[in-house]
């Protein structure tokens, strides 16, 4: 494919024949693929506690328009009711663009190209595009004195690609004092999985002198943008470790920017900014058509993990494209 490793030529958007082709190729492997399965007390928790979820202050607004937008998307004939908007209204300051059950790989593809996500309990799957994005450039990471003395100890040992169903089922179990829902449900899964095997979705695996996985994290390489999805620690540290590894490798690689969904206090310890939704999505369209790394990752050993001087100077990505008048779209 024209967007594989080494690849040149002019950019060029994402075309209907280009994501036909990545549908030939990520057929599923019956009997290949671990399979992710929730039983009936578990999917019963998942509705109460969704439901408890959405009508929470913050979000009980939105539910009437979420109703509607459900009860259009079964009305809607079937060969047209998948497909999002290409101009959505984005509801809310969570930026609900519609609703959409393809979670094929040409699907996610081309919806994380323009910015959508998908984060769903209930029903059919809902795609998101919120009014400002947690975005950082890798190579302007910001790693604590901690965490760099943990990287050289090199307690952990630290892979790409290795287990990547193992780091989403991790990231799929209840945090400890949390409400146990999580979103990252089977089909989400099976549709990660799908990308995975395709050469898209990756995944950062952290384990002990043991060989346990204690930490990690996964998410979509899109030309030169990793999209991350969710990420867990079950050791000290050990989600932050796999961030400044990853995030070294993607700065080597030359990718410039790096989405983390929603601002978080984590996030922001590690340089992250609050991007408006327009300035982000003129980002998406200069980089995720640039060649990218489809196929399995591996780390490079030659890295000096503790080693991040390219950090001294952070280059300002809203500069590669011309802000917006208004903070939102």
């Amino acid at each position: 494919m024209r967007r594989g490793p080494g690849s040149g030529g002019a950019a060029k958007p994402w075309t209907e024949n280009e994501l036909a082709e990545v549908a030939q190729h990520t057929s599923p492997s019956l009997g290949a693929s671990p399979r992710f399965h929730e039983t009936l007390p578990q999917r019963l928790r998942r509705w109460v506690l969704g439901s408890a979820y959405a009508l929470m202050p913050s979000r009980v607004a939105l539910l009437p328009r979420l109703l509607w937008l459900t009860l259009a998307y079964w009305l809607a004939p079937k060969a047209r009711r998948d497909i999002l908007p290409e101009h959505p209204l984005y509801y809310s300051t969570r930026g609900l663009v519609g609703i959409s059950d393809d979670l094929s790989v040409p699907a996610l593809i081309a919806n994380y190209s323009r910015g959508y996500f998908p984060v769903c309990h209930l029903g059919p799957m809902k795609w998101w595009c919120p009014d400002e994005r947690a975005v950082i450039d890798p190579a302007a990471t910001h790693l604590s004195r901690n965490l760099r003395r943990m990287l050289r100890q090199r307690r952990y040992t630290v892979t790409f690609d290795q287990d990547f169903a193992g780091v989403m089922e991790a990231c799929a179990q209840p945090r400890p004092g949390k409400t146990p829902l999580t979103w990252i449900t089977p089909r989400i899964m099976e549709a990660f999985l799908a990308a995975h095997e395709a050469g898209y979705a990756h995944s950062v695996e952290v384990r002990d002198k043991h060989g346990q996985l204690v930490g990690g994290l996964y998410g979509l390489s899109i030309g030169k943008v990793w999209f991350g999805e969710s990420q867990f620690s079950a050791a000290e540290h050990a989600s932050k470790i796999a961030m400044a590894v990853l995030h070294q490798h993607l700065a080597l690689w030359g990718m410039h920017v790096r989405d983390g969904k929603w601002m978080t206090p984590h996030l922001a310890s590690f340089g992250f900014r609050p991007m408006p939704r327009v300035v982000f999505q003129a980002l998406l369209r200069i980089h995720v058509n640039q060649p990218g790394r489809i196929g399995r990752w591996s780390v490079d050993p030659s890295l000096d993990r503790a080693d991040w001087r390219q950090e001294a100077s952070e280059p300002p990505i809203e500069a590669e494209v011309p802000l917006p008048r208004r903070a939102c779209a």
